[in-house]
């Protein structure tokens, strides 16, 4: 396993993510203990030492079987992770009540990375809001030793990241971001991590794969990849992709069943970046993948001919990515930053908008397709 450094420590470069535990009878909230007990002890076996969890992964029961499974070892033998979970708004005034029952559930008596859970549009207000307390709280346990290294995970803009930097970034040892070679332009990551390492901030990865998307590429593609590297495995190309990234410290990866597992800490045997031919190949597939994305520049043009006020490019590109994910969390939880009157369901399909779109967009279809599949 190739192990990264860390200030003092030496972590394995590939982590357990317990997002996608193995389950029972499809049922996100029955994670299944024994094969999880299972897979933990081969990543243990096979060098893998950090273990991430949050509060409400499996309906709130992966720090309760994630603690289990792990009181069976030495507590010096892994690094465990968990984050306060301001994804929910209800529980900004509760950092207290909610840190000392993730230290009960997860049976330990100090988390060793901690980390502001989803910093996004939807709650950088209540995060700088000073009174909550959260961060006074958890830089206090860190004093204390119940939390040793402190970061933050993000989905939100890179706007949203800047603002979060600018108050507590000089206090933030990580940060956790999704990155994937799809996710390189489509989300912005590059520039994210050009922020991060400018702040000489160490980067997390979490979806590396997005989700197992990655995990297959359509036919022709994937044989242009096995030109490049014949014995290379596809899921094995995201990896490679982030060993060729900066800055990059911890790869999380949600595995859900012991081949995935096996899969994966055999291609973290060896470090193997790609050459410029290979990452101009992979980027083109990525680029191939998002044909069908509206191109919307963010011009705003269409903004000033809006009867309504939308935030068209903002809408655009959340409808982007719901309909490239096939739904998902992002896009709903951006839009609960956006007063109701400015969401796609406010447009009157006048196509004032599309009367001066540079890129011929047919904005108004857009902005009713973007209902129905918040709807549906």
């Amino acid at each position: 396993m190739i192990t990264k450094k860390f200030q003092n420590l030496e972590l394995s470069a590939l982590g357990l993510g317990s997002m996608r535990l193995p389950v029972i009878d499809y049922d996100d909230a029955r994670i299944d203990e024994e094969k999880t007990a299972e897979m933990v002890a081969y990543a243990m076996e096979h060098g893998i030492n950090y273990y991430d969890t949050a509060w409400g992964y499996h309906s709130g029961n992966s720090e309760t079987v994630m603690g289990k499974v792990l009181k069976n070892y030495p507590r010096n033998s892994y690094y465990l992770a968990s984050k306060f979970p301001g994804y929910d708004l209800s529980n900004m005034p509760k950092v207290e009540e909610i840190f000392e029952k993730q230290l009960k559930k997860c049976c330990v008596d100090y988390f060793d990375f901690y980390l502001f859970h989803n910093v996004c549009e939807m709650n950088i207000d209540a995060y700088l809001d000073e009174k909550y307390g959260i961060f006074e709280y958890l830089i206090e346990q860190k004093k204390n030793g119940r939390i040793r290294h402190l970061g933050f995970s993000a989905h939100g803009s890179l706007d949203v990241i800047k603002r979060f930097l600018d108050k507590y970034g000089e206090h933030m040892e990580f940060c956790q971001l999704q990155i994937n070679y799809i996710d390189w332009t489509f989300q912005n990551a590059k520039d994210k991590v050009d922020l991060l390492n400018k702040h000489q901030i160490p980067i997390w990865v979490m979806e590396p794969l997005r989700g197992g998307r990655l995990a297959k590429l359509p036919t022709a593609e994937e044989e242009k990849l096995k030109e490049l590297r014949p014995d290379e495995e596809i899921p094995a190309w995201a990896f490679r992709f982030l060993q060729s990234i900066p800055g990059v410290t911890m790869i999380l990866s949600g595995m859900s069943n012991y081949e995935q597992l096996q899969e994966n800490i055999k291609t973290f045997e060896t470090e193997k970046p790609l050459s410029k031919e290979e990452m101009e190949t992979l980027l083109k597939i990525a680029d191939n993948a998002l044909n069908g994305v509206l191109p919307c520049t963010a011009c705003h043009y269409c903004v000033s001919h809006c009867p309504k006020g939308l935030d068209i490019p903002t809408l655009l590109e959340l409808y982007n990515e719901h309909s490239f994910t096939g739904g998902g969390f992002i896009a709903p939880m951006a839009l609960m930053a956006i007063s109701e009157e400015k969401h796609p369901t406010a447009c009157i399909g006048c196509r004032s908008c599309e009367a001066v779109c540079p890129q011929q967009i047919k904005i108004s279809e857009a902005m009713t397709d973007f209902a129905l599949k918040l709807k549906g």
